[in-house]
């Protein structure tokens, strides 16, 4: 069972690796009308709350057979791009069909551990630009680059070369992030980890353990906490998760280590704690997650807003969490997470929003190297109250 910022509901647990793999740990008020209130439109109403107990329904299972699948981007017109960790590949899906076409493969990715081809996200005009985002490990760093999609080029051909608009960002055998998505304010966000050197999460000279925020060109933007620095958060051990609710508030998932997993609201400049905080302490100068899990349950990766709620998916707690929001002003959950699908597809990678009640849901299960499970992961659209 999940437990709420506001109380500490111990969980028994066992200690999990940074992946939850094997491996090292690793509204309105009432007011007199205007004048012209006959020509003027009406006021919005408040959005209403989500219901303290959700529901979740597998409504397809879109296609499947895919190898260590990580990122997942919606194109316009609904089809999807999805992200091979190991096989540094891209496929296009058929949003209907489920048909997989090979886009292209992405040069100069050095896959191991937790590194390979990660994040993926479409432009914030892709209309204009045709441009696809990814966060990938090489042999020297992770990185984020641009790559112009083609689609009228042969299959597997239609990948431009690489831009690199930021390197730099230290990697590791576990603990890389990878997490890239557009925000509300058309900035690229990108969540890292700390790469098993929990110092260098309370480093702002660092990309590692952070969650940036830059200009589609890699550069910082306005309002950042430092003028000159991507960085927006930092004290983050792996970040894998990153979502704007309907108030345009921004959500991440963590790892914890061997206590506590986290749901965090995310505030520029400010401190999430790790590694001097784990979980809920309410220590000063740290930021306190808005829900916590212990990692057996969770593990989590990435998250989406639908509905009212956060749904995050948990790697090695094989399942997917719900947590209602209470709204504008609230920081705190409207009721006690909730668990779906526990132990049934096993371990959940990614969720991405498919607009309204509906997302998409990516299993992790095969890493494409000798796995147990081959041709197990799939991508399913799911209905979510």
């Amino acid at each position: 069972m999940a437990v709420l910022a506001t109380a500490s509901l111990l969980l028994s647990a066992a200690c999990s690796s940074g992946d939850g793999s094997a491996g090292p740990k690793g509204r309105d008020g009432d007011a007199s009308p205007p004048a012209n209130a006959a020509s003027a439109p009406p006021a919005a109403p408040s959005p209403e709350p989500p219901p303290a107990k959700g529901s979740v329904k597998v409504v397809s299972t879109l296609t499947k057979d895919l190898a260590s699948p990580w990122g997942l981007a919606a194109l316009p017109g609904g089809d999807l791009l999805v992200a091979s960790r190991d096989k540094a590949t891209i496929r296009r899906i058929d949003g209907r069909s489920g048909k997989q076409t090979l886009v292209g493969s992405v040069p100069g990715v050095s896959p191991a551990g937790e590194g390979g081809l990660l994040g993926l996200a479409v432009s914030a005009t892709y209309g204009a630009d045709h441009q696809v985002y990814a966060y990938f490990t090489t042999e020297s760093d992770n990185r984020i680059a641009r790559m112009q999609y083609d689609e009228g080029r042969p299959a597997g051909q239609q990948l431009g070369a690489p831009d690199t608009i930021l390197r730099g960002i230290p990697k590791g055998t576990i603990h890389n992030g990878g997490r890239i998505a557009f925000g509300p304010d058309r900035m690229l966000y990108a969540g890292t980890g700390e790469t098993g050197d929990a110092e260098l999460a309370q480093d702002k000279e660092s990309l590692a353990g952070k969650i940036l925020r830059m200009t589609p060109d890699g550069e910082p933007v306005h309002g950042n906490p430092a003028a000159d620095s991507v960085v927006y958060s930092y004290g983050h051990r792996d970040v894998q998760g990153l979502a704007w609710d309907r108030e345009k508030r921004l959500w991440a998932s963590e790892f914890g280590q061997d206590t506590w997993d986290e749901l965090n609201l995310i505030e520029p400049g400010r401190n999430y704690g790790w590694p001097d905080v784990e979980g809920r302490k309410g220590k000063k100068g740290f930021v306190d997650p808005v829900a916590q899990w212990k990692p057996s349950q969770a593990s989590p990766s990435g998250i989406a807003y639908a509905e009212g709620s956060i749904w995050m998916a948990a790697l090695r707690g094989e399942r997917l969490w719900r947590i209602p929001l209470s709204g504008t002003t609230g920081k705190e959950p409207l009721a006690a997470p909730q668990s779906f699908l526990d132990k049934k597809y096993g371990r959940l990678r990614t969720v991405v929003s498919a607009g309204g009640d509906k997302v998409w849901l990516v299993t992790s299960n095969t890493d494409g190297r000798g796995s147990p499970k081959p041709g197990d992961d799939r991508i399913m659209l799911l209905e979510v109250r």
